[in-house]
């Protein structure tokens, strides 16, 4: 084994952002922080969902999330119930797409963005391009999914090539 072999440092690339996510942790400051996630979540993980974004907001950061059941409902009701003038909820589609129950509880957002032009695209489509949206309109990244959740994954690893700081945490 040559010294060299013993040393190996981690790539320069790796460095960056590990001093990034450091820099994001100790920053006092406030953040747009996207929330995505599965619409099929067990009840004990919405509790934490909710939660956690209680949380963020208590701390004054700005929440932006996607208008579904599950993940991004539980966070909606989370930051109305604290402020509801730091959510941000971008639809996939028009209002008209979404489920009776979840329109109910878009009509407290105060800052909804529609996306009617998305109507004639398929949902997973369309939740891509939202997806997108959300990631770039935010500092960080919060993600629940499963291991086969394919474009919530795919959203992760944009937000990563993005330089965004992304917490991903499974279901299963």
């Amino acid at each position: 084994m040559s010294l060299s072999r013993s040393l190996d440092l981690p790539a320069t690339g790796r460095v960056d952002i590990l001093a990034q996510e450091l820099a994001l942790l100790n920053d006092k400051g406030t953040r747009r922080i996207a929330f995505l996630g599965s619409r099929h979540v067990p009840v004990v993980a919405i509790h934490l969902v909710e939660l956690i974004a209680r949380s963020l907001v208590q701390e004054g950061h700005s929440i932006i999330t996607s208008g579904s059941q599950g993940v991004n409902a539980a966070v909606i009701r989370a930051t109305l119930d604290i402020n509801p003038s730091l959510l941000t909820v971008v639809l996939p589609q028009s209002l008209q797409r979404q489920p009776p129950e979840l329109k109910d509880l878009l009509q407290s957002v105060l800052h909804l963005i529609e996306k009617g032009d998305n109507d004639e695209l398929s949902l997973p489509m369309a939740s891509s391009l939202c997806n997108q949206e959300i990631i770039s309109r935010s500092d960080q990244l919060i993600c629940f999914a499963f291991h086969d959740s394919e474009t919530l994954l795919n959203s992760c690893h944009s937000a990563e090539d993005m330089g965004k700081v992304v917490s991903l945490l499974f279901f299963d």
